[in-house]
């Protein structure tokens, strides 16, 4: 696969959770989350390399408070008694540059298997001399299989918010001595 092998920890200044879902049926929000951690591993066998993550679900940002604050409600994201979603791999298919890692998604208390999609782009020793490796990740889930179900109906038909959500991931990870 070419890439260095190592633990390697999320660089969440240097990396990106972010999203988007369509709404009104005609356009699509986008948010991120700010709070999030993890590690990967990269084995000698490509197919015992392992990856996981936290993100901290009060942490989302929209560009627009009204909304955050809507979404760490219990109409979806509920917070108070779900602070944090996780990614715990399960598996790797691929070879190169371009392969797809298998895991479980917890989210709102439900775990749900998914698929990523993943780019490496590259190893490299940083401006202090870290030892780095990136990637880019994207998968698409079905909001409603966590339990996140609130809607609203349109004037015109259908409904405010679509059951797709689109997650866009870029890491940049650190090599641990």
């Amino acid at each position: 696969m070419g890439i260095p092998t190592g633990t390697y920890a999320i660089d969440a200044s240097h990396s990106e959770v972010a999203f988007t879902i369509r709404h009104a049926g005609i356009a699509k929000v986008r948010g991120r989350f700010t709070e999030f951690s993890g590690a990967v591993v990269v084995a000698d066998n490509p197919a015992d390399s392992t990856a996981n993550a936290t993100i901290v679900a009060s942490s989302v940002d929209t560009g627009n408070a009204q909304r955050d604050g809507h979404l760490q409600s219990s109409d979806f994201f509920s917070v108070e008694t779900n602070p944090e979603w996780t990614f715990t791999s399960t598996g790797f298919a691929g070879a190169g540059e371009d392969f797809t890692l298998s895991g479980d998604l917890t989210v709102n208390g439900i775990t749900k298997p998914v698929e990523l999609e993943v780019e490496y782009n590259g190893a490299g020793a940083d401006a202090y001399g870290n030892e780095r490796i990136g990637f880019s990740a994207s998968t698409e889930i079905s909001r409603t299989d966590f339990d996140i179900t609130w809607n609203a109906p349109l004037e015109a038909g259908g409904v405010l918010l679509g059951d797709k959500v689109k997650i866009l991931i870029e890491v940049s990870a650190v090599k641990q001595a």
